[in-house]
């Protein structure tokens, strides 16, 4: 298969290295299409950057003038590749914490069947210390916990006393969703560090929804799926290791807060 593969990078060029090394050691390289989009990093790390380039002369570094976000690179990375002239069987998008199995071509190979049924495949994601991210949510949000969303985004202090009660009683009311990571099919959303869009997908669409510059990235994609009447199909078959969180982590827990609430007001907004 010909595979394109778009990640973003904001300042931290050592898992960039890592995932293209991942896809290296796939024994596939010669149908990897790899790019990465710099969301505008300081300048040691777009200095290490374009020593991966020298090493990899055959992945491409875009280097944008400013950070646009996470859907919004990606978008950059998908037209670059588009407008390659290559023939492309699917594209992967997702972060830069990514690690491929050696037999991620292979696995890939063994679902063409499902990459030509829907828009959106999403893989088995897996952690370093072993949780499943997939399948991240089976059926459409309840009004309850939309309900809840709003009083977090009221307040951040209101934000830290749900967190620790959510904390507190996980165990009875935490979603069960990615306890079933065996088993495949549809579903509403799936985790937004990987997706798998196929040719389908471009059928209908260019590039992908993104209203904001961070976060609710999952829904927006959800929505827009919806409104042609496709969804997202979570295959076990495909399993991707992830890092988790290596961007998001490094910003200030209330400036990750307020970017959140920015998005869940434009969701509420549209009614997602």
């Amino acid at each position: 298969m010909n595979i394109g593969y778009v990640f973003t990078n904001f300042n931290n060029s050592s898992f960039t290295r890592g995932v293209i090394e991942s896809l290296e050691g796939d024994g596939s390289s010669k149908s990897n299409f790899v790019v990465i989009v710099d969301n505008k990093s300081d300048t040691e790390d777009i200095d290490e950057l374009r020593l991966i380039e020298r090493e990899f002369p055959h992945v491409k570094i875009i280097y944008n003038n400013e950070n646009i976000g996470y859907f919004r690179g990606l978008n950059v990375g998908i037209k670059y590749l588009r407008n390659a002239g290559l023939t492309l069987d699917c594209i992967v998008i997702g972060n830069n914490d990514l690690v491929f199995p050696a037999n991620f071509h292979d696995r890939m190979n063994a679902c063409r069947e499902r990459l030509s049924e829907y828009a959106v495949i999403s893989p088995d994601l897996l952690t370093l210390d072993g949780v499943h991210q997939n399948p991240h949510v089976r059926r459409r949000i309840s009004t309850s916990r939309k309900y809840i969303w709003d009083i977090y985004y009221s307040s951040y202090s209101l934000a830290l006393l749900i967190r620790y009660i959510a904390g507190a009683t996980r165990p009875f009311t935490a979603r069960k969703d990615c306890h079933s990571h065996q088993e495949g099919g549809l579903i509403y959303m799936g985790y937004g560090a990987c997706y798998i869009l196929t040719p389908l997908f471009f059928r209908h669409f260019e590039e992908l929804q993104a209203p904001t510059f961070l976060m609710g990235e999952e829904m927006f994609l959800t929505r827009q799926l919806m409104d042609r009447g496709l969804g997202i199909f979570y295959e076990p078959g495909i399993l991707v290791r992830h890092h988790d969180h290596a961007t998001i982590s490094k910003l200030p827990d209330k400036k990750l807060w307020e970017i959140s609430r920015e998005s869940h007001q434009l969701l509420r907004k549209l009614n997602i």
